[in-house]
């Protein structure tokens, strides 16, 4: 039964903590009640946002329309066959508990992706990714409910066009559709992906051999990696990255270089190269910048936080600062990961 409630408090439901408040909030807990909920006349043509975790997303104002917190739940086997397993779940799931259940169950694959915060259904959206591993590589299918229409529909990995954190869910169709599940392709017969970050040198610290190698292991070495780089949400309000890591031309990273012979470089293709926008941004200063209660982590430049009282806006102000001041120094453009609600 949906339970429409108005003037409702946002700070709970972001991880940036951003005291904003929804003019209407309903949870939603299976499809059937999504569908109803779009089809109430006194509300097709109200604005909507749709929350998961919360961790993607800049508030910088109430919002006047209806916030639609998905909650939907479950974790299905729908098949399997010698090697693989595909699962089907929620879009209301946590993402990391997730992860957690096929690293107990042994189905591999998303080992590398563990405790990214927020929900399954955000993650195709963004299509998800760390340590060498994108979510689309595990990805096979979604379904999803039309906004105007409420009709539902299948995309396959082809439909959702995935990207570099992006999906067709963020340009052609964005607003259009609300993921409601996802299912996976797991594997019964693991690839380990050690290369990326510190993930070998933090194996070899917990004294993991490689012939004692486990998705498990890989699993908990990427935990220790990100509690010890990134800050926790619950301590002070951030969405991780705020910036994607930008893709240059092979040239303009060869001149770089020559003038900044550290700097980091991930070859995309024959003629891009990825950059960590965390070291450009440390580079120009910026870590551990802090005006009033809006600042750059002290750990990690790649992450904008909030102290206590930061507004959304203080936030984003200071990200174009921050954008400026990169662009300036090295002529990169860096663009947010995270969505911002004006």
């Amino acid at each position: 039964m949906l339970n429409i409630q108005s003037h409702v408090s946002l700070k709970p439901y972001n991880t940036f903590r951003i005291d904003a408040n929804a003019r209407y909030w309903v949870e939603i807990s299976n499809e059937e009640d999504l569908q109803t909920l779009l089809q109430l006349s006194d509300y097709i043509d109200t604005p909507k946002l749709i929350l998961g975790g919360g961790s993607n997303v800049l508030l910088c104002q109430n919002f006047e329309g209806l916030v639609v917190k998905i909650n939907i739940q479950g974790i299905d086997i729908s098949r399997e066959d010698d090697d693989h397993v595909y699962l089907t779940v929620g879009a209301g799931v946590n993402w990391h508990q997730l992860v957690l259940f096929c690293v107990g169950k042994g189905y591999a694959g998303m080992e590398n992706l563990s405790l990214i915060p927020g929900t399954v259904g955000a993650a195709p959206m963004q299509n998800i990714g760390a340590y060498g591993v994108e979510l689309e590589q595990v990805f096979e299918s979604l379904t999803a409910v039309h906004v105007l229409t409420g009709k539902k529909q299948t995309f396959t990995h082809a439909h959702c066009a995935f990207g570099y954190r992006e999906s067709v869910f963020k340009r052609e169709l964005k607003g259009q559709y609300i993921i409601t599940s996802v299912t996976f392709q797991l594997n019964k017969h693991p690839t380990f992906h050690t290369r990326y970050g510190a993930i070998q040198e933090t194996l070899t610290t917990m004294g993991v051999s490689e012939d004692k190698l486990s998705i498990k292991a890989i699993s908990e070495a990427v935990i220790h990696i990100r509690r010890s780089k990134l800050p926790d949400p619950a301590q002070i309000g951030n969405a991780g990255s705020f910036f994607k890591n930008p893709e240059i031309p092979k040239s303009q990273f060869d001149s770089l270089n020559d003038q900044y012979p550290a700097l980091p470089g991930y070859p995309v293709s024959d003629e891009l190269v990825k950059v960590p926008a965390g070291w450009l941004i440390e580079q120009a200063g910026w870590k551990g910048y802090r005006s009033g209660d809006a600042g750059v982590h002290a750990k990690q430049a790649l992450v904008l936080v909030n102290y206590g009282n930061a507004t959304g806006e203080e936030i984003l102000a200071l990200a174009k600062l921050v954008q400026e001041s990169v662009q300036e120094k090295f002529g990169i453009s860096i663009s947010p990961e995270v969505n911002i609600v004006k």
